[in-house]
């Protein structure tokens, strides 16, 4: 077997296992004179992952060097006989991808604006014990009948929780239509209500532990649902999210409203100060209503030199994370 061939083997392998695989093989080869070469190159793979770990060219980069450099250092046969394996037996604790999963045929008929369709990621979950549940609301770019367009928008956040150790949980992602009969698309509280509800008949949850994010579009529709029906979660925390339907700079007519509900649950903000799109002073002024309603767990992160894209900082720190999975609804 030559270079060529094993490296086309390892293109089919996980990123997760092989990752393990040479962190392993470059221990068993610690007395090679040049050991430091296989341990450096799954370093700097480790340290730019949560960054790049959705760029083809960029797996495919890393796959073609490591698997040259494993030829150098490890037996082939040791490198081939992995690679046979780990296509018909994952390893324990292999990063999975999301189930696409969607409504019955009588929900969808109660919804205006969702696609019946959602993605569902598993961390670490048992199927026979509840668990907690992120809600993941996505941003404009994602609107359409795609399911898998947003994919990468919920994906940080999936990584966010394995890295930082909180499942087990499950991760639910839904999609907001572009264009339907009634209009252009938006997040509506009747259409989340009808996600949550089959969310609820369908998945081992733990009800006193769900928790509502997003970014953005999906900021806006934290706070229009939160404030609508906060009943529903044990922590809130829109990032750079809009306080009206009207665009990213509307203000609803209903903030007040939205503010008295928004007092009863823990709710986080995150804004940029920066931020051309959404300014942070529409995140300000929300968690001031709510602070004036009585909400005693509403607070706000205002990051000075960011601007509408820090959710990249918010979602791969470990702050949101601890805050969120420490709220119970009681």
């Amino acid at each position: 077997m030559d270079s060529r061939q094993i490296v086309g083997v390892l293109g089919y392998v996980s990123t997760a296992g092989m990752r393990r695989f040479f962190v392993t093989a470059a221990r068993l080869r610690l007395e090679s004179p040049d050991m430091k070469l296989v341990p450096a190159m799954v370093g700097k793979w480790q340290e730019n992952r949560s960054v790049n770990h959705y760029r083809p060219d960029y797996v495919a980069r890393v796959t073609t060097s490591l698997g040259q450099c494993c030829l150098r250092f490890i037996s082939p046969r040791l490198v081939f006989g992995y690679c046979a394996l780990s296509l018909v037996v994952p390893l324990s604790g292999q990063e999975d991808g999301p189930v696409v999963s969607s409504l019955g045929a009588k929900l969808r008929e109660k919804t205006t604006y969702l696609n019946p369709e959602f993605l569902l990621f598993s961390v670490d979950a048992k199927k026979e014990k509840k668990v907690p549940v992120v809600i993941y609301l996505h941003g404009a770019g994602g609107v359409g009948n795609d399911i898998g367009k947003i994919k990468g928008q919920v994906q940080r956040v999936v990584f966010g929780i394995r890295k930082f150790r909180k499942g087990p949980c499950l991760v639910v992602a839904p999609q907001c239509l572009r264009d339907t009969p009634k209009g252009r698309g938006t997040w509506t509280p009747p259409d989340l209500d009808v996600l949550l509800e089959h969310l609820k008949a369908t998945l081992p949850l733990d009800e006193r532990r769900i928790y509502l994010t997003g970014n953005s579009m999906g900021g806006y529709g934290c706070w229009v649902w939160g404030g609508h029906n906060p009943k529903h979660f044990a922590a809130i925390a829109p990032v750079v999210g809009g306080i009206g339907r009207g665009g990213p700079k509307a203000v609803t007519d209903e903030l007040e409203e939205w503010a008295a509900n928004l007092a009863t649950v823990p709710v986080y903000a995150f804004a940029g100060a920066k931020d051309r799109v959404v300014p942070a002073e529409r995140s300000e002024r929300m968690i001031t209503a709510i602070r004036r309603a009585g909400g005693k767990r509403a607070k706000i992160k205002v990051f000075p030199e960011e601007g509408h894209g820090v959710g990249r900082i918010v979602f791969s720190t470990r702050e949101v994370y601890d805050w969120m999975f420490s709220q119970k609804r009681e």
